[in-house]
Order: structure tokens, then C-alpha cells, then sequence
């Protein structure tokens, strides 16, 4: 198979959910340039709205729809929309998040809560409703959006959000065990495991740290634009087809250290 037949997405749909921004909306314009038909959803619908009559221009057909991703009933509609706009369902991306900051000692329960909801249960709601239209068809891509956050623990000088930190780990497992599940649907389930973007979740913890962070980071920057791009159609392509369980760090080699 030819390289370029191996990286294209052509004829493939695909839903990024919390697409109308971030790092959602910069994989949501990878798929498209790749020539998949992308779905862009999430709880600010003009958001949504925006990103998807840009990705019009790249001559893929794309659809703005409203969701929360920690309702299924939200999710079900989706999927629905979805099937009889396009037909099928070939590519997910779990990227909705939210975090929030407090010292561990004093994290109130609630907002613990939301964020596993958002991050961890909201994911498992998209996957499991796509999954089975997945293995109807005999195939398919889920990718969930972790961090590197969910590897291990985090200095609290630079990043005290101990729900996020657990979300995220639960998230790679979440990945791990559906990956395992689903393989014998010829359902491949991968995860991108980013570092430190400057989206508007992540800029108040950049601003505050930025040479503490770099000094841990060997590329000595920070996320750009483009750095999620090729991962995203790497794993949304058939490119990745004997990869699956699997966690991509993209974070400038802070890992390593």
C-alpha cells in the first residue's frame, strides 16, 4: 500500500468531541485536510459552528452539533445525526475535558466529581455509542485524548489539579482495557497523551511556570499549532492499523526526563 493511500482518510467521518476549540479544533483540521468528513461537537454549539464552516472550505463536508458529553441522551443524538447524515462512523476522537485547580487536601468533592465525569465517564459514553455502530461495520478508530498528567504525579508548584492528574490516568487505563475489548471487532482504540499546549485551559498554568516547564522540556517549547496534527491522523489512518492500546506522548521529550 502506498504511503499516501496509508495516511488518507478520504470517504472516512469522524466526531472530535469539544471540537469547536483548542487542541480539538486543530485535530478536527487534520482530519479534514486528510480528507475525512468531520463532526464537531460540544457544549458551545457556536463554537462548534465556527470551526466546522472553516473546515467547509477544505471541500469536506462537516456537521456543528451540540453536546454534552456526560448525557446520553446528547450522545445518543450525536451518533444518530451522525449515521444518517453520513452512513457511518469511522473515526472518534475523546477530546471534551475540564479541570480544575486546588490543593489535594482541599479539593472540594464536587468539582472532583465533574471532572471525572466530563473526562472519564463522558469518554466512556462516546466510545462505548460509537463502538457500536463500530462493530456493525467490522471496524474502526477511537481515539481518547489523555495527558501527560495522567502518567504520574505532578509537582503542585507547577500543576496542583488532582482530579485532572487521576481523570487523565483513568483515561489511558479506559483506553488499555477497551483497546483489548473491541479488538476482535477490528476496532483499534489508541491515546494521545499531550504536554503543555497554550490552549485556554492550560495558558494560566503556562504563564505561571513557563521556565520551570521548559526547563523539563528538551524541545524547549511549548505545543504549537501543528504538533497534534500528524499524531491525530496517524492513529485516525491506516497508518496505525497494527497499533492499538497504545499511549502517544506528545510533549517535547519532558517525559523522558
Amino acid at each position: 500500500m502506498h504511503i499516501q493511500e496509508l495516511f488518507s482518510l478520504r470517504g472516512k467521518t469522524a466526531i472530535v468531541t469539544g471540537g469547536g476549540r483548542g487542541l480539538g479544533a486543530q485535530m478536527a483540521e487534520a482530519l479534514a485536510e486528510a480528507g475525512a468528513n468531520v463532526v464537531v461537537c460540544s457544549r458551545k454549539l457556536e463554537a462548534c459552528q465556527d470551526v466546522s464552516e472553516q473546515l467547509q472550505a477544505k471541500g469536506v463536508q462537516t456537521l456543528a452539533l451540540k453536546c454534552d458529553v456526560t448525557q446520553p441522551d446528547d450522545v445518543q443524538e450525536v451518533v444518530k445525526t451522525t449515521m444518517d447524515q453520513f452512513g457511518s462512523i469511522d473515526i472518534l476522537i475523546n477530546n471534551s475535558g475540564i479541570s480544575w485547580g486546588a490543593p489535594a487536601l482541599e479539593m472540594p468533592l464536587d468539582k472532583f466529581e465533574k471532572v471525572m465525569q466530563v473526562n472519564v465517564t463522558g469518554t466512556f459514553l462516546m466510545s462505548q455509542a460509537v463502538a457500536k455502530e463500530m462493530v456493525k461495520q467490522q471496524e474502526g478508530k477511537i481515539i481518547n485524548i489523555a495527558s501527560v498528567a495522567g502518567l504520574g504525579g505532578s509537582d503542585p508548584e507547577v500543576l496542583d489539579a488532582i482530579g485532572y492528574q487521576a481523570s487523565k490516568g483513568a483515561v489511558i487505563t479506559l483506553t488499555k482495557d477497551l483497546a483489548v475489548k473491541l479488538a476482535r471487532y477490528n476496532i483499534h482504540v489508541n491515546a494521545i497523551a499531550p504536554g503543555f499546549f497554550p490552549t485556554k485551559m492550560a495558558r494560566p498554568v503556562i504563564e505561571r511556570n513557563k521556565d520551570k516547564i521548559l526547563r523539563h522540556t528538551p524541545l524547549k517549547r511549548f505545543g504549537s499549532e501543528y504538533d497534534l496534527k500528524g499524531a491525530a491522523v496517524f492513529l485516525a489512518s491506516r497508518a496505525s492499523d497494527y497499533v492499538t492500546g497504545h499511549v502517544l506522548v506528545v510533549d517535547g521529550g519532558a517525559h523522558a526526563m
